[in-house]
């Protein structure tokens, strides 16, 4: 009966649970730095649009407000219980740490660009690589730029070629900009290894292998890879909002 009355118990909690709201999931995203990605769409969409094609754009379709909304609707349904874990991990000390270096980084324009050509001369401990390698692919970073950066050219050659009369299925454009696509995953994945080999170069490895295993619990997993699935979907939704 013990049993019984625990299992009822548990699918009563079960059948109450809801998935977070878009709202509370944004907020997340700006810990884990996915709300800087919509910050920079519509700026980075309208860099070198020409002036006939810009004006399609519209104010709405890819705001950074809109991308992130509609972002959050589709990674929340069924995030359910773990967006408080997410948030805890996102937030604590030691990711707050690892943001700081980060941003760091921007404030020293100059080391950054003569570390990067120091690392074609002496290339840092091939463990330190391997170690930035593998907290990229826990954390998306990788996969996160490179989705941006393809999604906006995407874009933009979609505009482009609807100011010229021409229509295109989403699936045509994918086919015409692959290419672009392999070349483009290929330079994010460097630029994204030397900034991290430059922001972390004072942080023990010990602490990056920590914040590689934030990464790669199941919470802030999850978020991410649902994160980058998420992605094309909401570009070709807001293209098709431009039709």
């Amino acid at each position: 009966m013990r049993s019984l009355a625990l299992l009822l118990l548990l699918l009563s909690s079960l059948a109450l649970a809801k998935p977070p709201a878009p709202a509370d999931l944004q907020a997340v995203f700006t810990l884990a730095g996915v709300g800087a990605l919509c910050e920079q769409t519509r700026p980075l969409l309208l860099r070198g649009l020409p002036e006939p094609a810009a004006s399609r754009l519209g104010k709405q379709e890819f705001s950074s407000e809109a991308l992130c909304r509609a972002l959050a609707a589709k990674v929340a349904a069924g995030y359910d219980q773990q967006l408080e874990r997410a948030r805890t991990l996102l937030s604590s000390p030691l990711a707050q740490r690892f943001s700081a270096a980060e941003k760091a980084v921007g404030d020293e324009p100059q080391a950054f660009e003569a570390y990067r050509k120091q690392l074609a001369e002496r290339p840092p401990r091939g463990a330190r690589v391997e170690l930035v390698k593998a907290l990229d692919e826990a954390a998306h970073t990788t996969d996160l730029a490179h989705l941006l950066r393809y999604e906006i050219g995407k874009t933009q050659a979609w505009l482009v070629l609807a100011e010229h009369g021409e229509s295109i299925t989403e699936a045509e454009l994918s086919e015409r900009t692959a290419k672009e696509s392999e070349a483009l995953r290929s330079s994010s994945q460097q630029g994204i290894e030397t900034f991290m080999l430059f922001a972390y170069r004072r942080i023990p490895s010990e602490q990056i292998s920590e914040y590689l295993a934030l990464y790669q619990d199941e919470a802030v997993a999850t978020l991410l890879r649902r994160t980058v699935e998420a992605i094309p979907q909401v570009f070709a939704e807001r293209r098709a909002a431009l039709r």
